[in-house]
């Protein structure tokens, strides 16, 4: 019999510290039910103790999963074991995840601990939690780059103290496959209690090998727990993709010998919905959930294709959720049927108000857009405006001129605490007259290092989502808007920036 391989989803916690992907309470409540419905079997719902915003997300998460495992992730001391504790409280299944660095760069300076009190720290940290919680995972933070000795005496101790999971990340990404399969393989051989947890990998991406390392850790290593991100979403180079993984076990089944009990038909929806409430696109080219991943330009491979589809592809486009993309409503469609394909999609909004400013929307989009698709719904219900109860810079409307051999202008009209602004400037073209007659009521002085626009779904009626990244002060945020109009959708990704920068919620940056 196959033995099950764990997928533990950590899109919320460490993919969420990719810079500017931080997300509300709400969003990550929405994409936690997403990935419930895909059926992932540990979602990591954020960082307790970070602030009281994850700490709220995570308990929101926790009372409305009741299928999949929600987790915390805590450093190891009482402190934020206790917090992550109280957060997972109302679960239907709880993990604290605690760590604490081992390797000797990491210890002396970072910690300035000796390796002998992070042994102590790490022992104690599990006793604790096990006393909160049943099922605890320990993370030896920057485990590849450990000296084994040390380590064996470390993952020892902790299983001994009743760690359930251990997990051993390569939190810098500098593995290749064989050498991390090996290096998993002899700490299960050399540690004498391995037997008693299930053994999990957690890999990142700077050397492009995230996925290729996890899966030897499985093959040779004998983990059962991969760690992963939707879209391989995470800071720098990201995380281990989950898509990648998936559908790698599931393809090549008679390598793997795996289980798994995640749905992939949901695959394409959780791709789409994490893109949106990011704001981090996904290539065309990216495996599984990129635009192109089942395209065929070439006329030969086309022509194989139409012959016997399993000539050039090796998974249906189906089974993975694009079959999923059909136009669903129009503007003949109704509230209840608008609300119906919310719940389809796995979005619940809180209340009558916000379910009702979404088919408000909804409606205004039906009579400029003839085809409404999933994606178009998924970008109303991310609109700030929706479910912002209290945005401090909303858009109202926007007119602006543009014409060769003149320089464009733009007069914009948006609120500020509610109170009405009107704004003109002109600009190298109509986006930069538009955000700069912004900057002249606003002067944030922010700094933008990204713009990037995206068309929605494939034709020229089309919504475009545009992504604006603001630095200001040290704090780097994502603002996403979307509207058929490019130059409105610019406008509300620049004022939904600016109410991100307005947000005074502090975070503290962990990696595993």
């Amino acid at each position: 019999m196959a033995d099950k391989l764990i997928i533990f989803d950590t899109t919320l916690r460490d993919g969420e510290q990719s810079p500017g992907a931080s997300m509300t309470r709400d969003e990550k409540l929405r994409i936690a039910r997403q990935l419930e419905r895909l059926k992932v079997d540990v979602i990591e719902a954020g960082f307790a103790a970070s602030s009281n915003g994850d700490f709220e997300a995570v308990q929101s998460i926790a009372q409305a999963i009741k299928d999949s495992t929600v987790c915390s992730l805590s450093r190891a001391n009482d402190r934020d074991i206790s917090r992550a504790a109280e957060a997972l409280k109302d679960a239907n299944s709880a993990r604290i995840h605690t760590f604490i660095a081992t390797s000797p760069l990491h210890m002396e300076k970072k910690l300035r601990m000796t390796p002998e009190q992070v042994l102590e720290q790490a022992k104690q940290s599990v006793r604790f939690a096990r006393n909160l919680v049943g099922d605890i995972e320990f993370s030896p933070e920057d485990g590849y780059r450990s000296e084994m000795d040390f380590l064996c005496r470390v993952l020892e101790a902790v299983i001994a103290e009743g760690a359930t999971t251990i997990n051993v990340p390569d939190t810098v990404g500098y593995a290749v496959p064989e050498l991390y399969g090996n290096f998993i393989k002899t700490l299960r051989e050399r540690i004498p209690n391995s037997d008693k947890a299930i053994w999990s990998v957690h890999c990142h991406n700077d050397l492009g090998m995230a996925v290729a390392n996890s899966l030897a850790g499985v093959q040779i290593g004998g983990a059962r727990q991969v760690e992963c991100t939707i879209n391989g979403l995470g800071e720098r180079a990201g995380n281990c993709s989950l898509e990648e993984v998936v559908m790698a076990v599931k393809t090549r089944r008679d390598y793997f010998n795996l289980e798994l009990g995640i749905d992939t038909q949901h695959i394409v929806a959780a791709s789409r919905m994490v893109s949106q409430t990011t704001g981090f696109v996904v290539q065309p080219n990216k495996a599984v959930v990129g635009a192109n991943a089942f395209a065929h330009a070439s006329g030969i491979h086309q022509d194989g294709v139409l012959k016997a589809r399993d000539t050039y592809e090796i998974m249906r486009a189906e089974d993975v959720g694009w079959s999923a993309n059909k136009i669903v409503l129009g503007k003949l469609s109704g509230r209840n049927a608008f609300k119906q394909r919310l719940q389809e999609l796995g979005v619940q909004l809180e209340s009558e108000g916000e379910i009702n400013a979404a088919f408000s929307k909804f409606k205004e989009l039906a009579d400029r857009k003839s085809e409404i698709f999933d994606e178009d719904i998924l970008a109303l219900v991310s609109d700030e405006s929706v479910t912002a109860e209290r945005e401090t810079y909303g858009f109202v409307s926007l007119s602006q001129h543009s014409e060769t051999g003149e320089r464009p202008q733009a007069n914009i009209v948006f609120t500020v605490e509610g109170r009405e602004v009107r704004a003109t400037s002109e600009g190298n073209g109509p986006v930069d007259a538009s955000l700069k007659a912004i900057e002249t009521q606003v002067q944030s002085g922010a700094e933008m290092v990204l713009y990037s626009v995206n068309a929605i779904s494939g034709s020229t009626e089309s919504q475009g989502e545009v992504t604006v990244r603001l630095q200001s002060s040290g704090r780097v945020v994502n603002g996403v808007g979307s509207d058929p109009d490019i130059i409105v959708a610019s406008a509300k990704a620049y004022l939904s920036a600016l109410n991100k920068l307005q947000s005074k919620a502090e975070r503290v940056a962990a990696q595993g």
